[in-house]
């Protein structure tokens, strides 16, 4: 099995990045304490655009990716941000190394 990696962009909408970083906070503490599959899960904000943020995730497998994605706190995260997002999100999945 291989590690998978994620990189996932989200926009948020203008005055909203304060409620965005902290729901962040939050999701950066559920991954830490509930996902043993997880190695790295970490957002950043954009230096060029302030209203784009990266989510940079790495799993030891596949299946703990698809656990990532059933957790109750991916979905309830899901549904704190939804509000906040000016555009859909765009995810690239790659291949660890």
């Amino acid at each position: 099995m291989s590690a998978v990696a994620v990189v996932a962009t989200l926009t948020i909408a203008e005055g909203k990045n304060a409620e965005f970083e902290a729901a962040a906070t939050e999701m950066m503490a559920a991954v830490s304490g509930n996902e043993p599959g997880n190695e790295f899960y970490s957002f950043g904000q954009s230096r060029e655009d302030p209203q784009q943020y990266r989510v940079l995730e790495r799993y030891v497998d596949k299946a703990a990716l698809e656990a990532h994605g059933a957790a109750d706190h991916f979905k309830a995260f899901g549904a704190k941000i939804g509000p906040l997002l000016a555009a859909p999100p765009k995810i690239e999945y790659l291949k660890g190394i």
